[in-house]
């Protein structure tokens, strides 16, 4: 029986892969627009192709949420591997600015991005934790600092972000600004322990 991860290991023909590009466009907007609760029928709509169309591309609505956010995690790992080539231990920084910004334009799949199940988190992980090392080498962040720390940033980047849409976008600039202030070396010490990656999988396979 062939199934969905078959045909998206299928080449696609030309005609094929421009219309998938276009459902999963206006998928973006339409879930920035009116988040997950959206119909396929208003993407569809919004894409311009049948409804036929649609479903030979994604089966059915959870596939296409996934093929977006994996689209968007695929982006976010990208950005991870060319902070490393940042100098100075400034790659942890740079990632923060792009990869939040790039969130602001993609606040759709913002509740289901950072689902502990799926695996490209893991690969995004273990660059965040090499750009957290260098950081850290380089004198730029302080040594008690982990790995949940900067996930917990990127939770917290996410929900100023979805908290003020469009009504201040500089918010989120802001609080990034005053977190990665706090993430500089200094002589007191942080006073509460960080999350352990088993809490922050518990917390993720609750809320996603």
């Amino acid at each position: 029986m062939t199934t969905h991860a078959d045909l998206e290991r299928r080449p696609l023909r030309r005609d094929a892969a421009r219309n998938r590009d276009r459902v999963l466009a206006a998928a973006g907007q339409v879930f920035d627009a009116r988040g997950l609760d959206a119909s396929v029928a208003d993407i569809a709509a919004a894409a311009g192709v049948g409804m036929g169309t649609l479903y030979r591309h994604f089966p059915t609505k959870e596939a296409l949420v996934d093929a977006l956010v994996r689209d968007v995690l695929e982006a976010i790992i990208k950005m991870a591997e060319q902070a490393l080539e940042q100098p100075g231990g400034t790659g942890l920084e740079h990632f923060l600015h792009a990869s939040a910004a790039y969130q602001t334009e993609h606040r759709g799949c913002l509740p289901r991005l950072w689902s502990s199940d799926h695996e490209l988190i893991r690969s995004a992980r273990r660059y965040i934790a090499r750009l957290l090392t260098e950081a850290k080498q380089s004198g730029r962040v302080r040594e008690e600092v982990t790995s949940t720390d900067i996930t917990v940033i990127m939770w917290s980047i996410r929900g100023i972000v979805e908290a003020t849409h469009e009504l201040a976008t500089p918010a989120w600039q802001r609080h990034l600004e005053i977190l990665l202030a706090g993430l500089r070396p200094s002589a007191a010490r942080l006073g509460y322990p960080a999350l352990r990656q088993r809490q922050v999988d518990e917390i993720l396979s609750v809320s996603t």
